[in-house]
């Protein structure tokens, strides 16, 4: 499990969009792959096969939200954020500045890329985060290699769209010079000249 918890984890996570029913789904997966270890019959490698059943149990997730979406709530959800991980900095050397940047970063990338099509995410997950082959994430997912391929090229093409939207609304805030600053500077500057 300690293997393959990340890459299991991850595949959960996008595809559930929510990070306690992806470890609860990537658990259940676990006790099936443990009750069902006897039908592995080796045709693919052990991290697809795992893959398979994380997928499975995530998509039985997603079919029984479906249908419970469908009945009306008496209830109203809170609709409160997702508490997000702690700040772990890579290098002891590191500013928290830089830790709290590369976070906001890594937010701003899983917003996006849970904002992708179900289909493109998936396999971007796989592909891009995990890197696993095109071989292993086609028989993973049980779609042909070819659809990996398109699929992976269509959603870095969608990723790449969504945060240079970002990027491009940010421009106008770089450097930013209203506030505090420019009363600071104004106010140093009168305060040098004579009037």
């Amino acid at each position: 499990m300690r293997r393959h918890n990340r890459r299991l984890y991850r595949l959960a996570r996008a595809t559930l969009h929510d990070a306690a029913e992806a470890e609860d789904a990537l658990q259940e997966a676990y006790l099936s792959a443990y009750r069902s270890i006897a039908a592995f019959r080796g045709q693919s490698s052990v991290s697809t096969w795992l893959s398979r059943l994380v997928l499975n149990e995530c998509l039985g997730r997603l079919r029984k939200q479906s249908r419970r979406d469908q009945i009306v709530h008496i209830v109203s959800s809170d609709g409160e954020p997702e508490v997000e991980p702690h700040l772990v900095s890579r290098t002891s050397t590191e500013l928290p500045n830089e830790a709290l940047a590369r976070a906001e970063l890594r937010a701003l990338l899983e917003r996006k890329l849970d904002e992708l099509p179900q289909a493109f995410r998936t396999v971007f997950m796989l592909r891009g985060v995990e890197e696993m082959s095109v071989e292993e994430t086609a028989q993973a997912l049980d779609i042909p290699e070819a659809t990996v391929r398109s699929r992976y090229f269509r959603a870095r093409s969608l990723l790449r769209e969504a945060l240079a939207q970002e990027i491009d609304l940010a421009e106008q805030d770089v450097f930013s010079f209203a506030g505090a600053r420019c009363d600071r500077i104004v106010t140093a500057v009168l305060g040098r000249v004579k009037v």
